[in-house]
């Protein structure tokens, strides 16, 4: 059993004393699902990147601000939010700490095209 308390504490600690104002850990791996513990001193940035298949976005202490394109959100503590499927970034508005729940693969078939052509002749 993971204590949520204990690690936002211990990773915001990290965050404020980190160069980059960022601390993350990856506590819960279980098939495709992740959970992660991201901790970012105010003003700190996650820049642009990739959003898994799904994924959620709970805030344990602070506020937040997730920017996808023209669209920004602001999060407090205890407030939870869909993660966009598109590219997105995170700004800490003030210290803070997040829970990342995230899935890595959706269970959806994939399909697969045949690109090969083939001919008949009669």
């Amino acid at each position: 059993m993971n204590d949520l308390t204990r690690l936002a504490d211990e990773h915001l600690a990290q965050a404020l004393q980190a160069e980059h104002g960022r601390s993350a850990h990856l506590f819960l791996r279980d098939g495709p699902l992740r959970q992660s513990v991201i901790a970012l001193a105010g003003g700190a940035r996650l820049e642009e990147h990739e959003a898994p298949p799904a994924a959620s976005l709970q805030v344990l202490r602070g506020e937040v601000r997730m920017r996808c394109g023209e669209e920004d959100v602001a999060l407090r503590a205890g407030q939870l939010a869909r993660v966009p499927q598109k590219r997105h970034d995170l700004t800490a508005v003030s210290d803070a700490v997040v829970l990342l729940t995230s899935v890595t693969a959706t269970g959806e078939p994939v399909v697969v095209t045949d690109t090969r052509r083939t001919s008949r002749s009669g």
